[in-house]
């Protein structure tokens, strides 16, 4: 499932606990994540799934369930 795979490398990759992460967390404002975080989360994320994001979309990405969305439309 997508969701737990993006759980789990959001909660590697910030190093969090995994059963705080919901769809509607905000990876800036629940996590602290910064911009750096961000294009960690991304990479791992398109090596995972096989997706790649657009250089623009990552500002339109602010939640877990936009990422999972994302990945679930470009899979």
């Amino acid at each position: 499932m997508v969701f737990e795979k993006v759980k789990k490398i959001i909660a590697d990759q910030l190093d969090i606990d995994i059963d705080s992460i919901t769809y509607e967390s905000s990876l800036t404002e629940d996590f602290g994540a910064d911009s750096l975080d961000i294009v960690d989360v991304s990479m791992s994320i398109e090596d995972e799934f096989g997706v790649e994001f657009p250089e623009d979309s990552l500002t339109n990405i602010s939640t877990v369930g936009d990422l999972v969305k994302f990945i679930e439309d470009n899979q």
